[in-house]
């Protein structure tokens, strides 16, 4: 489990990538990671991809069929990726989900999916809030004298390394990465700290008390028996269920 050693604060990192960026856009692939903990999973949108989301991602749906640069992958309903989404949260004890510029995004994504499935409750009391690292950066490395606040700039720079940007998978494991070099201080993170509700705010709400340790409890049986996977039966597929936990 990922750790912010000040704190002991449980931490998860997460990603969405969707049909296109406009406020319509629907959830194609959700990943979140903490520690050696992943979930991967995929979902085949109602809305058609937007040619320029689907040249950057690399997914295109055929015939309700969800290809990843031309190779199907197994899929799940948005409602069994949410709950699973929220199990996995469960198992790690009510964590800090973090992602790089999700206040903006990815949150009000998943914000309006968990609200049409009557879900917001439970994601609300399954974690301790969220960051976003864009304005955290920002921030924190205001006089680094960087051109670009961009995920794959910064992992460039702090890290020395390219990735494989723009797969929610390959984006929440370097983010994971560049969050251990960055080491946020309890403060900095509680400043930065908001929820679904507050998210619309320009600024950060300001926490109402200290950061409290949340409770630790480990529901890896309660995970697995909320996860469903619908796997494809297509010929050219190789069986193995990696959309799931790896």
């Amino acid at each position: 489990m990922q750790t912010s050693e000040e704190s002991g604060q449980p931490l998860v990192f997460f990603d969405l990538e969707t049909t296109g960026l406009g406020q319509s856009c629907e959830i194609v692939q959700l990943a979140a990671v903490s520690g050696g903990h992943s979930l991967n999973l995929y979902v085949v949108p109602r809305c058609r991809m937007q040619r320029g989301a689907a040249k950057v991602t690399g997914f295109r749906v055929r015939r309700q069929r969800l290809y990843l640069h031309r190779q199907l992958v197994p899929t799940n309903s948005l409602r069994e990726v949410l709950v699973s989404f929220i199990a996995f949260l469960h198992m790690l004890g009510r964590p800090l989900v973090i992602g790089h510029n999700i206040r903006r995004f990815d949150c009000p994504v998943l914000a309006r999916a968990l609200d049409e499935l009557d879900l917001r409750a439970e994601f609300e009391s399954s974690v301790s809030g969220c960051v976003d690292t864009l304005p955290l950066a920002r921030e924190m490395l205001k006089d680094h004298g960087l051109q670009s606040f961009r995920q794959e700039n910064l992992v460039r720079e702090l890290l020395g390394v390219n990735y494989k940007a723009h797969d929610a998978l390959e984006d929440v494991r370097a983010l994971q990465a560049l969050y251990s070099v960055l080491q946020p201080t309890p403060e900095l993170i509680c400043r930065h700290k908001f929820t679904l509700d507050t998210m619309e705010n320009k600024a950060a709400a300001k926490p109402k008390g200290p950061c409290r340790l949340p409770e630790q409890r480990p529901l890896w049986e309660h995970f697995r028996q909320t996860v469903k996977v619908t796997e494809s039966k297509a010929e050219d597929h190789d069986g193995e269920l990696h959309g799931l936990l790896m």
